[in-house]
């Protein structure tokens, strides 16, 4: 038998000039570094590979050790790149070098929403022209919009286009065919057969792989450790051997950012309740406590990244913890979601799926609803995560954001009023101390990654949740409906907006004891029947 293991180094002289390579991980999550090393080692040695095109769903390295994309982010090296997501971090970290190239308009970048890359791989496996979708219209990713670009460079070779189809207008994006896969596992078998034991997701490397092995192209696959053959359990090998031509062995990679290996993140033990610290006390506590008062009993609850990945917190501190089930788009199911580097991964989760089918569930709003961040909302309710011009990498991108958000019926928004306020709470009223700095809610967003405007057309529901008030997306336009104790309306709301707001005619405070250090007795409502 033919032994699939080679070094890295090897690995990284089969790629070719011109190659389009695509890469799964997600940050650190499940990040190949050691192959994407080694190719650029290679290059600063031999000035090859060159002109090679990244195609990464999720972002590939992160800023804490991990490098990722930017060990091939060279000029020279890498001329273009899709990404559903950057690298990104505090303005404490130097800028990652992608970034720099992004900035400096050294290579052809796009923002794609990562369910839709994951689709393009689908598409291109099958032999299928390309994505037709209705996820992003209306936002950045519209060609009407910057059309996925991040760069001059790359809005001079669009990526997506709008085409009519059965009497309505449909985003199309054509198919990429990759020639090389980057996967990475846990464990190999001699013929290249692959689990993810000690994996904190699944992420979309089946899916990777299909599209390039279907059109003739190479896959390596990174790993912990490789055994005998016939010793894996089938029903736990994920990618099988026929999709794999190459496997590199790194006995030190990482589980995660910042995480050797962590049992609990992979699912291979479970933790008690009493593992999981609450949220500390604080405006940000406030408003996700606020947040989780618009669940109902047996929810399906998508989480993203920021204040709304404390609300599992904030149930299980109110004793609630497992009336509603958390969904992840790096592929989480049930069980309690982990905070900072670890965030993407859940504790005694029910299940791990892959992130492709958990983007299907997204995208067709197969969930009640979904908790999400916000940096800017404009005065259509339209809301930017995605870019913040003057320190780009501040922002990851859009991720899932877009795929998640196209059609959920339910969305509620988080985040502070303003950037930088001095707050305090307590005594079941809340306290500006000093005014913020930034206001979040302006005229116009630099980015629109949530379409207020397309949102009303689809009849969503959508509310935006701060330390301060509580607002609702109208037809109409944006209506406090609810107010802070302790807080004045005109001074601390309406007149720290570029906008106006209009105000409900049933405005009511906010509840008292979402300022109250202790427990709140937050009870759920009962569902509402399933929508037909």
């Amino acid at each position: 038998m033919r032994s699939k293991v080679m070094t890295a180094a090897a690995a990284a002289a089969l790629i070719r000039d011109g190659d389009i390579v695509s890469i799964s991980s997600s940050s650190g999550l499940g990040c190949p570094d050691h192959v994407l090393a080694a190719i650029g080692g290679r290059f600063e040695r031999e000035g090859h590979p060159a002109g090679i095109t990244a195609l990464s769903p999720i972002a590939a390295g992160d800023m804490y050790g991990i490098k990722g994309i930017d060990h091939v982010a060279r000029p020279g090296l890498l001329v273009r790149i899709l990404a559903g997501s950057f690298p990104s971090g505090p303005s404490s970290l130097p800028m990652p070098e992608i970034w720099k190239m992004v900035v400096a308009n050294q290579i052809e970048a796009y923002n794609v929403p990562s369910g839709i890359m994951f689709d393009m791989h689908r598409d291109a496996a099958a032999r299928r022209p390309g994505v037709l979708t209705q996820v992003g219209v209306g936002t950045f990713v519209d060609p009407e919009q910057q059309g996925c670009a991040m760069n001059a460079a790359a809005a001079a070779r669009p990526v997506v286009r709008k085409v009519s189809f059965d009497g309505r207008e449909w985003l199309y994006f054509p198919a990429i065919v990759p020639q090389v896969a980057i996967i990475r596992a846990t464990t190999a078998d001699e013929q290249g057969n692959l689990t993810y034991e000690h994996e904190g997701a699944l992420l979309g490397g089946l899916d990777q792989a299909l599209a390039v092995r279907n059109n003739g192209g190479i896959v390596i696959a990174q790993v912990k450790r490789v055994v005998r053959h016939g010793t894996l359990r089938p029903h736990d090998v994920h990618v099988p051997c026929n999709l794999v031509d190459h496997v590199v062995v790194d006995p030190e990679q990482w589980q995660t950012t910042q995480t050797l290996y962590d049992p609990a993140i992979s699912g291979e033990i479970t933790q008690p309740l009493s593992a999981f610290d609450y949220q500390p006390w604080g405006a940000e506590k406030v408003i996700a406590r606020r947040a989780a008062s618009e669940l109902a009993l047996g929810q399906s609850v998508n989480l993203g990244f920021g204040i709304s990945a404390n609300v599992p917190r904030i149930l299980l501190e109110e004793g609630l913890h497992g009336e509603v089930t958390w969904a992840i788009e790096q592929g989480a199911v049930g069980g309690m979601p982990l905070l900072g580097f670890a965030f993407g991964c859940a504790a005694n989760a029910d299940a791990i799926m892959a992130s492709p089918n958990q983007f299907t569930y997204f995208q067709g709003a197969g969930f009640d609803v979904t908790l999400l961040s916000f940096l800017q909302v404009d005065g259509n309710g339209s809301v930017n995560v995605s870019k913040l011009g003057a320190k780009p990498y501040l922002t990851a991108g859009c991720g899932g954001f877009v795929d998640i958000t196209a059609h959920a019926r339910r969305i509620v928004f988080s985040g502070f009023f303003t950037a930088g306020a001095q707050l305090e709470v307590g005594d079941g009223r809340l306290l500006i101390v000093k005014e913020g700095h930034t206001r979040k809610f302006v005229r116009q967003g630099e980015h629109i990654t949530f379409s207020g405007i397309e949102a009303c057309k689809r009849g969503q529901h959508v509310t935006y949740v701060t330390e301060r008030c509580v607002i609702e997306l109208t037809r109409a336009g944006l209506v406090v409906t609810e107010v802070a104790p302790g807080i004045d309306l005109e001074r601390d709301v309406l007149a720290q907006c570029e906008n106006p707001l209009m105000v409900s005619p049933a405005l009511r405070l906010m509840d008292a004891a979402l300022f109250r250090p202790e427990p709140m007795g937050l009870r759920l409502a009962i569902q509402e029947a399933a929508h037909v």
